[in-house]
Parts: structure tokens; sequence; C-alpha cells
């Protein structure tokens, strides 16, 4: 699995230093969130319970990706969607990557999407799993092939969009309305 971790961390994570210097967090630098958000632990509630409900109240301390960062998440590239909208930017903690079955506590990746300003905002999570079927609550997660873009071996995955909707659907992989557009990545 040591393998597995190199080749996500390489593969995906941008250095902690230079991504520091150039983004901070926040709202979109009006001091007011887009309509329907908030950095509020829930700004929606589409379903009363279900995994979506879960997900925001085990995620909802993660709201300032500089605490993730504090808790062992390496933020990674923008990841933009091949026939519009995009997955957001993950945050990764590496040491959740060896668990053979998710728990819903312990998302393996933040999604944060970039807004106007540099800043973050948590959009989702994603749930990844090296040995399947893997399920969580319930749902099956996804089964990603190799070869893959990632460089790595099959894998499971379950994207939640706990904290913005998606028109495609709570557990669907890219939402319409999350771009890359904002991210600036660093210079290299």
């Amino acid at each position: 699995m040591k393998k597995v971790h190199s080749a996500l961390v390489a593969a995906s994570i941008l250095p902690l230093a230079i991504l520091a210097t150039s983004t901070s967090f926040g709202d979109d630098g009006d001091g007011e969130w887009p309509e329907g958000m908030s950095h509020d632990p829930e700004p929606h509630s589409p379903s009363p319970g279900g995994l979506e409900a879960l997900v925001r109240a085990a995620t909802a301390q993660y709201q300032d990706p500089e605490y993730a960062i504090s808790m062992g998440y390496e933020p990674g590239p923008c990841v933009s969607g091949p026939n519009g909208g995009a997955m957001g930017v993950h945050f990764v903690k590496p040491a959740l990557l060896d668990d053979a079955q998710p728990k819903v506590d312990e998302p393996e990746a933040l999604i944060y999407q970039p807004m106007r300003n540099g800043r973050f905002r948590l959009v989702g999570v994603e749930y990844i799993a090296f040995e399947g079927p893997a399920a969580l609550e319930g749902h099956l997660l996804h089964y990603a092939g190799s070869p893959n873009r990632y460089g790595l071996p099959p894998f499971y995955q379950l994207h939640v969009w706990a904290w913005k909707p998606n028109p495609n659907g709570t557990f669907a992989d890219w939402n319409p309305d999350v771009s890359c557009d904002a991210f600036v990545a660093p210079p290299m």
C-alpha cells in the first residue's frame, strides 16, 4: 500500500508551502457567502437524513481548509470535468489511504471549490478504498479500473456532495455547479 500512497501523493499533491503563499481560505471576498451558502455547518439540507447528513455532521469542522491541513490533509490540483463542471480541489489525507473500508467520519479526501479571491469553500468529500467491493452506509463505491489517469492500481471511490448541491446527484463524480476557473496554480 506504500506504493499506492506514494503514487497518489506524487500524482496529485501540491507543495503546501507554495500553496500557502498564494492562497487564502473562507468566503469569496465580499464578506458574504453566495446565495444558499454560508460558512455555517449546514448551508443547505436537501435531505433530512442519510449519508449526506452524516457527512455534513462528520466534516463540519473542515469548513476552514487551514484546519484540514493542520489535521493532515494535503491540497492537490483542481480537477475539471471532461464534459463540463468539476470536482474541485482535493485535500487528501495520505494516512487514511491504507484503510480497507472507508469510514464516514474519516473521508480520505475533502473537496473544496476555488473562489474568485483565491479562497476555498468546502463542497464535498471523496471516500477511497483499494480493496473491494467497498460500501459506505449502504452505498457502493464506484470502481475505477487501471490503467487510469492517476497512475494508480484499481480502486473504489464515492463522492458525496454534502456541502454544495449537485444537479447530477449527491453521489455523482462531476458537479456542473463547481468550476476550477478561479483556481490559480502556484508558480513552479
